[in-house]
């Protein structure tokens, strides 16, 4: 058995890059912490993942942009479940603070029952 505590071992100061923590890991599923201090992925750059991805924002705030040009703000505890292939990318951290996420990856159910999801307004 496994425990730990999301919002420990945070480092302080500037990070130079967002910070991936690999918490559990199966054939299926990814789950990770993510830390970022005023990181964004590239402008030229879109995340095409071949899992979906449900995330919640633990601390502070953030914005994801999506291909179709659609933004979604996020503050903590706002949560996405992103489709497989459905290109994004981080718009913006916070600059000062450090927003802590909660990501996991899993293989989508391709069954008709699984469109149910929610997303962060």
């Amino acid at each position: 058995m496994k425990s730990g505590n999301l919002f420990r071992n945070i480092p302080a100061g500037q990070l130079k890059d967002e910070l991936f923590e690999t918490l559990n890991q199966s054939e299926n599923t990814l789950i990770e912490r993510i830390i970022s201090r005023g990181h964004k992925t590239p402008d030229h750059g879109w995340c095409d993942q071949t899992r979906a991805e449900w995330v919640v924002l633990l601390e502070r705030s953030a914005e994801l942009e999506f291909e179709d040009g659609s933004i979604t703000h996020l503050e903590k505890g706002d949560y996405l479940d992103i489709p497989a292939h459905c290109k994004h990318r981080v718009r913006w951290t916070s600059p000062d603070e450090t927003c802590v996420w909660l990501a996991i990856h899993y293989c989508q159910d391709e069954s008709p029952d699984s469109s149910h999801s929610k997303t962060a307004s």
